[in-house]
C-alpha cells in the first residue's frame, strides 16, 4: 500500500511538472509529418476517482505503440485490469494538438475483458489523453470516464520505452 502511495505521488508530481513546464510553452497545432517509431510498455497505473470500491490500481501488462505521424499512434495490448480480469486493447490515437512540449487528443478503440461491460466481450471507447516523450522515454495520461456501474474512471498513468526508430 505504502509502494502505491509513493508510485501515485510520483506520477502527480511528474504530472504537475509536465503541466507547469508547459504552461510557459506556445500552444497550437501539431504538424502532421510521417514518423516510425515503435514504443513499447508494461501496462498501467490507474488512480482510480472511486476510492471505496477496492479497484485494482496496478494494471501490469505488455502493449506496443507504432507513431506513424507526429499526430497519430497506432496501439494494442493486454493487462490485468482494474476488475481484476484481463483485458486487450486496440486502438489509434489522435492527438493534434500540443501545449509546449505535451500532446493533446484522444484514443479511440476498443476494449474487451471487464465483467460488468458487456459480460466482458469488446466495447468502443473515447479516451481523452496527453503525452509526452522526451528522447527513448515518455508517458501517456489517459483521464478514463466512469460509465453506470460497469466501468470506473481513473487518472491512468502509461510510461512507454521507445524500441525502434
Amino acid at each position: 500500500m505504502k509502494q502505491l502511495r509513493l508510485l501515485h505521488q510520483a506520477a502527480c508530481a511528474a504530472l504537475i511538472t509536465v503541466a507547469s513546464a508547459a504552461q510557459a510553452q506556445t500552444v497550437g497545432m501539431i504538424e502532421n509529418q510521417p514518423l516510425n517509431e515503435t514504443w513499447l510498455n508494461a501496462g498501467f497505473y490507474s488512480y482510480h476517482f472511486q476510492r471505496d470500491k477496492n479497484l485494482n490500481d496496478g494494471n501490469p501488462g505488455l502493449g506496443a505503440e507504432y507513431r506513424f505521424s507526429t499526430v497519430a499512434s497506432a496501439t494494442a495490448g493486454r493487462f490485468y485490469n482494474s476488475d481484476r480480469a484481463y483485458s486487450n486493447y486496440l486502438g489509434v490515437y489522435y492527438q493534434p494538438f500540443h501545449v509546449g512540449p505535451v500532446r493533446i487528443g484522444a484514443v479511440i478503440g476498443g476494449f474487451n475483458g471487464y465483467p460488468k461491460m458487456r459480460d466482458g466481450g469488446w466495447f468502443p471507447a473515447l479516451i481523452p489523453t496527453v503525452s509526452y516523450e522526451y528522447q527513448r522515454v515518455g508517458v501517456n495520461i489517459a483521464i478514463v470516464p466512469s460509465y453506470k456501474d460497469r466501468l470506473y474512471g481513473a487518472l491512468s498513468f502509461q510510461l512507454k520505452l521507445k524500441v525502434f526508430e
